[in-house]
């Protein structure tokens, strides 16, 4: 379930975009979500994401701080490095980054360095997102950069892989 301010931007952002990118945002959130389950069979958190420039993915990550031993390595940066290295420039301009799981802060001010044009993010996450569920970053004034969202694209799928990955680690606790 997403919050108000969540479905708000959701429902703005579709009504303001035509159908072939409400399409795309569909597209890129699949190849996030694929990403993800390749997060979960390594046994970490699965989130995936992609970053789009001009039509063509040109970064992806997903979820890898247990086996990088690397507390930053959340999908949307390592993502955003992988795009960093294929533009060969630490600023990711007019790009859009697509993650299955609401930013938390980290990853919310990696995003702000690199200008991220729009994020799109599927599921809403309680106990850290920053885009509204427990602080709103992108609605911040006083920040330099400032990126539009799209909330909630395909926000079932992704939070049924996660609730299933946390289910199967409870069940092998057990």
């Amino acid at each position: 379930m997403i919050s108000g301010k969540a479905a708000w931007r959701l429902m703005s952002s579709i009504l303001n975009k035509s159908k072939a990118t409400v399409d795309d945002d569909i597209s890129y959130m699949r190849i996030a979500l694929e990403l993800a389950r390749q997060a979960r069979d390594y046994d970490e958190v699965p989130v995936g994401a992609v970053v789009v420039q001009n039509g063509m993915i040109i970064g992806r990550g997903y979820n890898n701080p247990i086996c990088a031993s690397d507390p930053t390595a959340h999908a949307e940066v390592v993502a955003m490095r992988d795009a960093g290295n294929h533009l060969a420039n630490y600023r990711l301009p007019e790009c859009t980054l697509y993650v299955t799981l609401e930013p938390c802060a980290m990853c919310m001010g990696a995003m702000f360095h690199a200008r991220i044009e729009r994020l799109v993010y599927a599921a809403a996450d309680p106990k850290t997102g920053a885009c509204g569920s427990i602080i709103d970053l992108p609605s911040q004034a006083k920040l330099n950069h400032h990126l539009q969202v799209t909330a909630g694209i395909m926000a079932s799928e992704a939070s049924m892989l996660l609730k299933q990955f946390f289910a199967q680690r409870r069940v092998a606790k057990l």
